[in-house]
């Protein structure tokens, strides 16, 4: 991802809690006196409206319109004229956009820490995470964690992280979003998008967060709970690339990645395998996860979102991923320009060889969608 303009780390809730980074997490950002969630939050900017408007051009006087207001930041207001760091208006929207300032969304977020509890300790005592701000702090992107809602792998000092991340701007691009998140210790990959995505847009009358916490973070430790096993069953899936028509770079080129992320994952997804050319479906997850973390280089937002689901599918939808590999190579195939005989006769084994590893691994597959299914039911049960 592209690096924000600021990034603070924060451990705890507030001043009254004395948590301490995970070593993983201290050790990766170099942080040893992080702030307390609260306060990063207060110290973020925040926004106001006023009045906006035009200049007729043949008067060259100011009209004002009740049509648009002016999101600004009150505290660059005050700065005086030249003085400011930074610009103080957003943007200018419509009058039906609502401001959601920080302490409204994450205010409601500190009650539910503080009475939610992991082994009977409350939440805002093992909670850590970044926040990062771009566009003079007009557009945030927060992950929270919480040390000891985890997953832990055989073999690893270090464990999975289970947690949200969360986000808004003043710009009418991103609207106030959650969803579940992880983030592994032995490789800080970055675990995205783990339940769907909710929103709260900035237009009408606000609705309470406290409900709207509660129940994501209760998807959250349900996704806790299934992770492992998910985890479990991809390493038991096996892709051999050398009864495959595409390399492990072309595995990720055929699923949509550009090439500079599929040259990424496919490196890594080759160097953490037992074999080079059998591979796990955790193991290609993990690739997939590694090059988007690492070395995307777009925005986060919509254009990191469709890459994340796609990754995702790798280790919950082994069976439409595979489905998707088959349905791009085909295209590919028909867009070849040679309509010989032999091509046709290569593309056909081609095609079958993928279509025998599927059928192989369909007893494996099958295992997943009756997990997945029993998670969204109790997804709606949480909802309800």
């Amino acid at each position: 991802m592209k690096d924000p303009e600021t990034a603070t780390i924060f451990a705890g809730l507030d001043g009254r809690t004395d948590t301490k980074l995970p070593e993983w997490y201290a050790d990766r950002h170099g942080v040893t006196d992080p702030l307390s969630f609260s306060k990063a939050v207060r110290d973020l900017p925040r926004a106001i409206d006023t009045a906006v408007a035009y200049r007729n051009p043949h008067t060259d006087e100011w009209v004002e319109t009740e049509r648009f207001n002016a999101i600004v930041e009150p505290s660059r207001l005050q700065a005086e004229e030249g003085d400011a760091e930074e610009e103080s208006l957003f943007h200018i929207p419509t009058d039906s956009y609502a401001i959601i300032n920080p302490v409204d969304v994450y205010g409601p977020l500190e009650e539910v820490l503080r009475e939610e509890t992991i082994d009977g300790t409350p939440l805002g005592d093992v909670m850590f995470g970044e926040i990062r701000r771009y566009r003079g702090g007009g557009e945030v992107h927060m992950d929270i964690m919480f040390d000891g809602l985890e997953v832990r792998l055989p073999g690893r000092v270090d464990p999975i992280t289970m947690g949200v991340t969360s986000g808004y701007d003043f710009f009418g691009e991103h609207a106030v979003y959650v969803e579940g998140f992880a983030q592994d210790g032995h490789c800080s990959n970055s675990m995205r998008s783990l339940t769907d995505k909710e929103v709260i847009k900035h237009v009408g009358d606000v609705q309470s967060f406290r409900t709207w916490w509660e129940e994501i973070l209760a998807q959250v430790e349900l996704v806790a709970d299934d992770l492992f096993e998910f985890i479990r069953d991809a390493r038991e899936i096996d892709l051999d690339f050398s009864e495959l028509p595409f390399t492990v770079t072309e595995f990720y080129s055929l699923l949509g990645f550009p090439d500079y992320l599929a040259e990424r994952a496919a490196s890594d997804a080759e160097a953490n395998a037992a074999s080079p050319i059998e591979i796990d479906m955790w193991t290609l997850h993990s690739g997939a996860t590694y090059a988007l973390t690492h070395f995307f280089q777009g925005k986060e937002g919509a254009s990191l979102d469709g890459y994340v689901r796609t990754a995702n599918d790798i280790l919950f939808n082994p069976e439409g991923t595979i489905k998707r590999v088959e349905q791009a190579y085909e295209q590919q195939l028909e867009g070849d320009d040679d309509d010989g005989s032999q091509a046709s006769l290569a593309g056909e084994r081609a095609l079958a060889s993928i279509e025998r590893v599927s059928s192989d691994i369909q007893e494996k597959v099958n295992q997943f969608e009756e997990r997945e299914e029993a998670l969204r039911e109790r997804f709606q049960e949480v909802m309800s």
